[in-house]
């Protein structure tokens, strides 16, 4: 706030407050600064001075410059706040004089614009600058009339409040500055910067850089980004996937910067070009290394490079996949070392990754794979497929039949000279007929029969030696040929009748019945000479088996299935014997291979015998008593009749007739008590033994809706703590003994009784849940039973009322208290105490006979040291 201004006369001073009246607001707050000439009176009245003889001052008085807000007051350390450029000549503050001072003096950093009158009046004739000084340190002394200091001086601070009179300025009139290719987003590659002289602790300093035009814009689209408080440049994420220096090598960018945190309207800006080349990226993953396996050559040895765009970065390895040792190490040039030989044949490449990063340990860009294959050299001689190779070959077989593939292996890389082997036998054994019997072919490995055909009679078995080698190496390896006997001779039977068997239809499954026995001439345990028994004749129902002993070709034939008389009871079963291996050309089976035997089978008295071991039906479980529900059957293998009967009728809600096997309900069926009746069923034969059998009866009972609903528990636990406060609720849940559909219950809940509406609401929670509450907090300190109706809108709907207690009661601990009365056989207090004075009565009648017995045995002296010693325990 600014007031007039006023004269202040030539040699005059400030006078003291004189008594303050109400006339004039403006006038109270001028009076401590108001000025009288010394030679005036005090009725006196001021006029303006002259040109010549006066000086005119002109002054602004500023509210609220002290730290207390006053503008006047005494001498004492003080600090004031002013901005910088206000006008010029206002008044700081009015220091008042104490006796015996007359005046004061000024000294300190007023750069000649901070001035003070005598009188104690503080002020400045030129308006501040922070930027050129942002504290003024000021001394004030009082002094008396022989100019000696009586107080002070006392430390006055004046602080230069910033305004925001400077505008920004960038350093530099251009920026140029170069990007790769492919680099990082957000990682800076230059940065502009610029300087404001107003003071950085406020937002008159606080600069904001934005990026205003972008040349070439392509779609649009920034490439470049800059941080608005520092300065620096990257690239966006779009830029670092496009910028291509072949498609364009250079970028300009218009860069502002704003002072006042760029927010204000009224902010100072300033504008620079920013000219970016791009770079092409040399961070490339190199072309596949190819180094020789198990070179001699001292390690480490450089293989490749990788390179940063810029220099100072750290460079690692990471193993794709983990090996025990990792035969690559890496220089922080980005050189890319083998450490150790390699061996083809155990690894024949390597995958591995090389990273970049900066000084902080951060990825500068993505991994790069480094691909390094392995060559081979010939350093594997060939090897044999095993220790010995067995082929076999029929006798009389073709010249050229092919007897087997032989193939060597090598280690060495498939598909090159190292891995082409070749094939040469260079020994036979033993030599006859003649030597030269087989051949080889050279490269495919193929044995041929080249001279004559094979007789296993001259020799069972051929051993050859077969060379096998690469460009530089040789192996030997044996190959065994067996000679085998061709199947030109067939099964002969010992007999060919066995006779005949007779055997009750009850003989066990699995009893041998019969052994037969045929013999071939061909080599033994042979695929010529084995024999395989079939019976081709006289069981189509596959009731009997012939296992082969295979080593002695005997035949045993075993019951398989149980035999039957009804079916059955004449057999004339006939059985051939044959060899697992084709007979050769010419040969062919004759009577001499077959052979039968007759089997008589004998009849048994059977039990009856159910199709199935478990009959199962459905119904309702409302089914009329009297309702057929289901049927068994069963037969006599004899042809008897069957009597049917029911065993486990628990519930007794099931009869059978007895003739026909038809089952019927004789009582109300409840699906609830069992879901699946489970009886069995007795078939007995009629007449002869009365054998009998049984099979089992499962009913299954489909649900009705025939239980109305129900609370899902004895809800016992329900309360509210008295007095009630506020209106409360509970949850309860109901439940139906019927069949639960797979969408679960879906019981709806109502009040049982209308006259409870103005106490209870019942809502529903969900299909099984619903909550009671309270309409009011008027209730009782007692139980109370609300009938609640719930419908389960089954088909046909059913609804039950149930009585739902809720006590209403005092809580201890959140928990409600009810007192216990006396039960029953729970003693009263007076019979309580009447009980403990007995106990204590019959305890000092037995202590008072053993202290007589005890007086008794001793004498008088003992009864008293007895009656001392046993006396004071009593008393305690």
């Amino acid at each position: 706030m600014k007031f007039p201004l006023f004269f202040i006369k030539q040699g005059a001073e400030l006078g003291r407050p004189g008594k303050q009246t109400k006339q004039n607001t403006k006038q109270e707050l001028l009076e401590p600064f108001s000025l009288r000439s010394r030679s005036l009176s005090k009725n006196s009245k001021m006029t303006p001075a002259r040109p010549h003889s006066l000086c005119l001052l002109i002054l602004y008085l500023t509210v609220g410059n002290g730290q207390d807000g006053k503008f006047s007051g005494p001498l004492k350390p003080m600090t004031f706040s002013i901005y910088e450029g206000q006008e010029s000549s206002q008044v700081i503050y009015q220091f008042k004089l104490n006796p015996p001072a007359v005046a004061f003096e000024l000294d300190g950093e007023t750069d000649d614009i901070i001035k003070m009158e005598p009188n104690g009046l503080l002020y400045y004739i030129r308006a501040l600058d922070r930027e050129t000084r942002a504290t003024h340190n000021l001394q004030i002394a009082a002094l008396d009339a022989q100019g000696v200091t009586v107080e002070g001086p006392v430390p006055i601070t004046i602080e230069v409040k910033d305004i925001n009179d400077n505008r920004p300025m960038f350093s530099q009139e251009k920026y140029e500055g170069s990007v790769r290719q492919n680099s990082r987003p957000g990682k800076p590659f230059m940065y502009v910067n610029a300087t404001d002289l107003d003071d950085p602790a406020t937002p008159n300093g606080q600069l904001f850089y934005q990026i205003v035009i972008q040349l070439p814009k392509i779609d649009n689209v920034m490439y470049f980004q800059i941080n608005n408080k520092t300065g620096e440049i990257s690239l966006t994420q779009q830029g670092a996937q496009e910028l291509d220096p072949v498609k364009n090598p250079s970028y300009n960018l218009v860069v502002s910067v704003k002072d006042m945190g760029g927010e204000s309207e009224n902010s100072f800006s300033d504008t620079v070009s920013v000219d970016i080349t791009v770079k092409e990226n040399i961070w490339k993953a190199p072309d596949t290394v190819e180094i020789i396996e198990n070179s001699t050559d001292p390690h480490p040895v450089k293989i490749t490079q990788v390179q940063w765009n810029e220099p100072g970065a750290q460079y690692s390895l990471v193993e794709k996949e983990k090996l025990p040792k990792f035969p690559f190490s890496i220089d922080q040039e980005g050189h890319i070392y083998v450490t150790q030989p390699l061996d083809r044949e155990e690894k024949d490449s390597h995958v591995f990754y090389a990273v970049a990063k900066d000084e902080y340990g951060k990825p500068l860009s993505h991994p790069l794979q480094i691909h390094v294959k392995v060559k081979d050299i010939n350093d594997n001689p060939p090897s044999c497929p095993s220790a010995v190779t067995v082929f076999e070959i029929q006798e009389n077989e073709a010249l050229g039949s092919s007897i087997g593939v032989f193939t060597a292996h090598d280690l060495d890389e498939v598909n090159t000279i190292n891995s082409i082997l070749q094939y040469k036998i260079v020994e036979q054994t033993p030599k006859i007929p003649v030597d030269g019997l087989f051949l080889v072919e050279e490269y495919e490995g193929k044995i041929q029969l080249a001279r004559q055909s094979l007789k296993k009679q001259d020799a069972p078995q051929y051993n050859l030696t077969v060379e096998v080698s690469d460009k530089d190496f040789k192996t030997l390896c044996a190959v065994a040929i067996n000679v085998i006997d061709i199947n030109d001779q067939i099964p002969i039977f010992e007999k060919s009748d066995y006779g005949s068997l007779t055997l009750p239809e009850d003989t066990a499954v699995g009893s041998n019945i019969l052994i037969i026995r045929a013999t071939d001439a061909d080599e033994p345990f042979t695929g010529s000479s084995k024999i395989v028994y079939q019976i081709i004749q006289g069981d189509k129902e596959g009731r009997l088996g012939i296992d082969t002993d295979l080593h002695t070709n005997a035949g045993y034939v075993t019951i398989k299935k149980p035999l039957d008389f009804e079916t059955a009871s004449i057999s004339k079963i006939v059985v051939h014997a044959e060899n697992p291996e084709p007979l050769v050309s010419g040969v062919k089976y004759n009577e001499s291979s077959f052979a039968n035997f007759t089997l008589f089978v004998t009849d048994v008295n059977e039990e009856p015998v159910f199709p199935q071991h478990v009959f199962q039906a459905e119904v309702s479980e409302a089914v009329a008593v009297g309702t057929k529900v289901g049927n068994v059957t069963a037969r006599d293998p004899e042809g008897q009749d069957v009597r049917y009967s029911l065993r486990g009728d628990t519930r007794g809600w099931l009869k059978i007739d007895p003739i026909t096997g038809e089952i019927f309900s004789v009582a109300p069926l409840d699906r609830e008590t069992e879901s699946v009746y489970r009886v069995q069923v007795v078939a007995t034969e009629v007449g002869g033994s009365s054998l009998s059998s049984t099979s089992f009866f499962h009913l299954v009972l489909k649900d009705v809706n025939d239980n109305p609903p129900r609370l899902a528990k004895d809800y016992t636990d329900l309360f509210f703590c008295y007095p009630l406060r506020t209106p409360g609720s509970l949850v309860f849940e109901a439940t139906d003994d019927d069949q639960q559909t797979l969408r679960g219950f879906h019981f709806t809940f109502a009040l049982g009784s209308e006259s409870l509406q103005n106490d209870w609401e019942v809502s529903k929670i969900n299909g099984t849940f619903a909550r009671i509450s309270t309409k009011h907090t008027a209730f009782e300190e007692r139980v109370y039973k609300i009938p609640i109706r719930i419908s389960d809108g089954g088909r046909p709907p059913l609804e039950g009322t149930v009585d739902l207690p809720v006590t209403f009661c005092t809580c201890v601990e959140g928990s409600c208290f009810q007192p216990i009365g006396r039960q029953d056989g729970m003693p009263t207090v007076g019979m309580a105490v009447g009980i403990l004075l007995t106990t204590f009565l019959v305890i000092g009648i037995i202590l008072a006979v053993v202290f007589i017995r005890i007086k008794k045995k001793k004498g008088k002296d003992n009864v008293e040291n007895a009656q001392a010693s046993e006396v004071k325990p009593l008393r305690s």
